[in-house]
């Protein structure tokens, strides 16, 4: 005959949903707390990217036969109109925030029916 033991009271540490919306969170921080040297970091990579590139396009104009451009002018020009990052931080930060909130979500309703 089995005897029956009382149930253990759910924790809340139990639940993935939990640890999913701590992680998720904890994301958040970490990218609030990177964002201003990921900022000037991915500055200086795309910076390098379109040096490049732009270097890339003079030696085709120039194997090509057609004059070079003004390279001094193009970067004041590039630097007085501030340039979108072309990895941004934002999309990240929105998966986090999203997965937090979907995750609390769950969180709730699966402590709602443990009540």
């Amino acid at each position: 005959m089995r005897s029956m033991e009382p149930a253990q009271p759910y924790r809340l540490t139990d639940s993935p949903w939990f640890w999913a919306t701590l992680f998720s969170l904890m994301a958040l921080v970490g990218i609030g707390l990177i964002a201003p040297k990921f900022d000037v970091r991915q500055r200086q990579i795309e910076g390098r990217y379109l040096g490049r590139q732009k270097a890339a396009e003079e030696r085709a104009r120039r194997s090509a036969g057609l004059p070079a451009t003004d390279l001094a002018a193009e970067a004041a020009d590039r630097e007085a109109v501030a340039p979108r990052r072309i990895m941004p931080l934002w999309t990240l930060a929105t998966a986090a925030g999203a997965a937090a909130a979907g995750s609390a979500v769950m969180l709730r309703r699966e402590w709602a029916s443990r009540r």
